[in-house]
């Protein structure tokens, strides 16, 4: 099964994000056997031509969702183009925002997506094959993390093709005026009420932290897309724990 597949059938999924414009850390990380890997192009740096040598690095071992710098046509279909396994959308706050992206990552009729040539259809050697499969196989995954996108779930929820709903906390947060307070009893009130809609509309939950620990109680609530960490966040935990041992 791909990605999307296992998705939907509610697998627990586990992966990290990538923050990083380092194909060889892409190819290490991969290398350990994460589900899925949450590429971040929204405060990322990286071209169009950087994030598909990233996704030739990790060559497959673990799926690659890319987390969109912004909600437009263009910016989807080449994302989608250079063979990314799906899309996260990020401050997703409106129904109506949630059926562009879904129609931007789907081939007419379903969607507007533009036909082309590219990486994703193994530049024409696999034409037909994905054109058949892609509207059933691309992820498309919204960001819940907004108060607005929280006052707004129970009408997003209903918009057909959306895969999984990703809170952002620290965002959210943001938008509550309670910074980066993710534990705060009204930040915990609104990220369950996104749970409830999403699992009254058996559509699969995502979240991230910052470590194992911080996810383990949403894994356990039955949220089933889990990120832990970073790239950046593991190079300087281990360099620091090096060097603290040295000076022991």
């Amino acid at each position: 099964m791909n990605f999307t597949q296992r998705l939907r059938q509610n697998e627990l999924l586990l992966g990290t994000m990538l923050t990083l414009p380092s194909p060889e850390v892409a190819e290490m990380i991969a290398s350990c056997g994460y589900d899925w890997l949450f590429m971040d192009g929204e405060h990322g740096n990286l071209s169009t031509l950087g994030w598909q040598r990233m996704l030739q690095a990790v060559a497959g071992r673990s799926a690659s969702i890319i987390r969109v710098a912004d909600k437009s046509e263009r910016e989807i279909k080449k994302i989608l183009d250079i063979g990314a396994e799906g899309i996260i959308a990020p401050q997703v706050n409106t129904a109506a925002q949630a059926r562009h992206l879904v129609a931007c990552c789907k081939y007419p009729p379903q969607g507007i997506r533009g036909v082309g040539l590219a990486r994703a259809q193994g530049y024409g050697r696999s034409f037909a094959d994905y054109m058949e499969t892609a509207n059933d196989s691309i992820a498309v995954i919204i960001q819940a993390e907004h108060i607005d996108a929280v006052n707004n779930i129970d009408e997003i929820v209903e918009v057909d093709g959306i895969d999984a709903v990703f809170i952002g906390p620290y965002d959210l947060s943001a938008s509550m005026g309670l910074m980066g307070q993710v534990e705060h009893p009204e930040v915990v009130e609104a990220i369950d009420r996104v749970g409830r809609a999403c699992q009254q509309r058996q559509i699969a939950l995502g979240y991230f932290g910052t470590s194992a620990e911080s996810v383990q109680a949403y894994a356990s609530k039955g949220y089933h897309l889990i990120c832990a960490g970073t790239d950046a966040g593991f190079i300087l935990g281990g360099a620091q724990q090096t060097l603290d041992e040295l000076r022991g």
